[in-house]
């Protein structure tokens, strides 16, 4: 059973910032060839720059996961360049936070199109191709929020709700070859709460964040946990909190 990550093809989506970009230093760092997407052409440019002249190898791609022919692009980049794709690390994400009184339907809308829809997008790009190779690894990120309701995160955390059904579904039906992870992060450093356009609900967590919040490398190490164990051993689900974190 192959194991460890030197080697392995990771396609990253979210990468030009916090825990997506956190992510695939560390496993360039360890060996592995990051496909980075994220809309940011210049953060994800100057990430393999980085990452490259430190030794690694990795590959930019413009990506916006509501486009279903990003992800398509994304997968067929690995493949063209390094001949496969071991694991696909669906990160992107968005909290505009607020009410359900305040009604904000567009952004109700927003999350369910990136949340949730760009990792089906992820999935239908990827499975087919992890089915024909023999091997692949889905890793997607949810949130400690999908555990905890409250107040004012109620579409955000449905949305992460989804994807945690969506990936119990798939692990179910991937049957021995294929591996589903789930990451759940608490409050980590991340630019989330840029997202959020409700200004009270903004401000809190932006406070919550600057008093107990990880950083995300504590979740890059989660991931990169997950998929070093051998093929035949799929890591369900990881929660990773501060130790603040109620």
């Amino acid at each position: 059973m192959m194991s460890g990550i030197e080697g392995k093809v990771i396609a990253i989506t979210g990468a030009s910032s916090g825990i997506g970009e956190a992510t695939a230093l560390l496993l360039a760092e360890r060996g592995a060839k990051v496909v980075l997407a994220a809309r940011r052409s210049d953060r994800i440019e100057a990430l393999a720059a980085r990452i490259t002249e430190a030794g690694g190898e990795a590959v930019p791609v413009v990506t916006d996961v509501k486009r279903r022919e990003d992800l398509s692009r994304l997968v067929a980049t690995a493949r063209e360049r390094y001949g496969k794709l071991d694991v696909l690390v669906s990160n992107a994400g968005i909290s505009p936070i607020s009410a359900l009184d305040d009604l904000r339907v567009e952004d109700w809308e927003e999350m369910v199109d990136v949340n949730i829809k760009g990792v089906l997008y992820g999935i239908a790009e990827a499975l087919p191709v992890f089915r024909e190779q023999g091997f692949g690894h889905f890793v997607h990120t949810l949130s400690t929020a999908g555990l905890v309701i409250v107040p004012k995160m109620s579409v955000y955390a449905g949305t992460k709700n989804a994807v945690r059904a969506i990936s119990e579904g798939l692990r179910q039906e991937a049957g021995e070859a294929l591996r589903v992870t789930t990451i759940s992060p608490g409050f980590t450093e991340t630019e989330l709460a840029h997202s959020i356009t409700d200004p009270d609900a903004k401000s809190q967590i932006q406070d919550s964040m600057a008093k107990i919040a990880m950083p995300p490398n504590a979740i890059a190490r989660a991931i990169a946990f997950a998929i070093e164990q051998p093929s035949g051993v799929d890591v369900g689900e990881i929660v990773v909190r501060p130790t603040a974190q109620s």
